[in-house]
């Protein structure tokens, strides 16, 4: 009988037999990897899935654009005991932004918008919106605070920049959000029915003064930007002009029905072990609603393809989806880490974060390295300076895991 790690050895030869989404896998010393060192990638994960931290992981990376690596470990689900494959589809929740992201540079190459058109350019109910000022909470049902505020006016228009980089205010803090409960959005509604409301919702500071991270008002907005520039939909442009080029076919803001049986279940972690989530987004009308800042799922094979895409200067198996100028510019640092808000040696891009000190921040990454994570803990990150591409797919955020992830395959590399 195999052990667990040996499953995740046998997985990983056979996965490198076959040819990916992303192209042509390689044996790890061909692009400069360690096979023994790729193996400490598997080793954590394991001893996190017998600590109870995790029920399963899929791990992927590439280097000089080949896959190197991938491995499945654990479980799909632990009451069925389902065994993870790579074939096991995650929600990756706001590694769907950096995707928005992408197609936002597209609309800039094409002409269609620049980074530092305003918002109310394509949606007038964004002009003249207001800044809340806090004041003392109140009780509200239930006993619960909340927030109490007067508005002033915002001393400029916010930006599509300011909106790729957290900086514009938008649905960023507790006044912001009991505004946008108000309008919030009712079921069937698509973006176009629902984002010209949040115009007239408050900012939660001046736009530029800080950065605070908007989980979901700022890339719907983006979202529903893309629309107007494109003329798509913004399900279809992202199939037709990102997934569908770069070979993703495994990726969906809605599993079809041969799908949902290879989503991984979410867990909570809890002093008592692991317990599984309800994904209030399951509800979603998910079908129809299409947010932009999350919702997608993925196969780790067929989010690879993305960063590979990114780290080959915006070229992927002779399909290009970028300039080397744009990619540059994406992952440039937009936001310093000086900007309060921001951690020490991490800046922020056009929607991504940037390492901007690899010792500041502690990681074996490169400066310069960038990439996104998931609320559920998936990750992902691009090292451009050594060509280096990981993504982690698991279903239990773990802030640990993903920087052990990190440093397990910079240490891989061995030229």
């Amino acid at each position: 009988m195999k052990t667990a790690a040996q499953s995740s050895l046998l997985l990983t030869v056979l996965a490198l037999s076959v040819v990916t989404a992303a192209g042509p896998a390689t044996k790890p010393e061909d692009v400069g990897l360690s096979s023994e060192r790729l193996q400490r990638i598997s080793q954590m994960i394991q001893r996190r899935i017998a600590a109870g931290d995790l029920a399963g992981a899929v791990t992927i990376v590439a280097r000089k654009g080949k896959v190197a690596h991938l491995s499945a470990q654990g479980v799909m689900d632990l009451e069925s005991k389902q065994p993870m494959t790579p074939a096991a589809m995650f929600r990756i929740a706001s590694m769907t932004k950096p995707i928005v992201g992408v197609a936002i540079m597209m609309m800039v190459e094409e002409g269609k918008l620049r980074l530092n058109d305003q918002v109310s350019r394509f949606i007038p109910e964004f002009r003249g919106m207001k800044v809340g000022i806090a004041q003392p909470a109140t009780g509200g049902r239930g006993g619960e605070p909340q927030p109490q505020f007067y508005t002033v006016p915002a001393q400029r228009e916010i930006t599509v920049k300011d909106l790729l980089t957290h900086v514009s205010g938008l649905g960023s803090g507790p006044m912001g959000a009991s505004d946008i409960a108000k309008v919030a959005r009712k079921e069937g509604e698509k973006l176009a029915d629902y984002i010209p409301r949040l115009g007239g919702t408050a900012l939660e500071f001046q736009p530029g003064s800080r950065w605070t991270y908007s989980p979901g008002a700022g890339f719907e907005t983006l979202g529903r930007i893309v629309e107007i520039a494109s003329g798509m939909p913004l399900d279809r442009f992202l199939r037709t002009r990102i997934f569908d080029p770069l070979g993703m076919k495994d990726i969906a803001f809605w599993p079809t029905e041969t799908q949902w049986p290879r989503v991984a279940t979410v867990y909570g972690r809890s002093p008592s072990g692991l317990t599984k989530s309800r994904m209030p987004n399951d509800t979603m009308s998910r079908n129809v609603y299409f947010r932009g800042s999350g919702g997608l799922y993925s196969t780790a094979e067929d989010y690879i393809p993305l960063g590979m895409m990114l780290a080959n200067g915006g070229e992927l198996n002779g399909k290009r989806l970028l300039s080397r100028k744009s990619v540059e510019m994406m992952s440039a640092v937009h936001v310093p880490d000086t900007l309060p808000g921001r951690p020490t040696g991490e800046g922020y891009g056009l929607s991504v974060r940037v390492v901007t000190n690899h010792a500041a921040r502690g990681t074996m990454l490169s400066d310069g390295t960038y990439g996104w994570s998931g609320a559920q803990g998936t990750h992902f990150f691009v090292d451009p300076k050594e060509q280096l591409v990981g993504v982690l797919m698991v279903q239990t955020s773990n802030q640990e895991v993903r920087r052990d992830f990190e440093d397990l395959v910079a240490q891989s590399i061995v030229d």
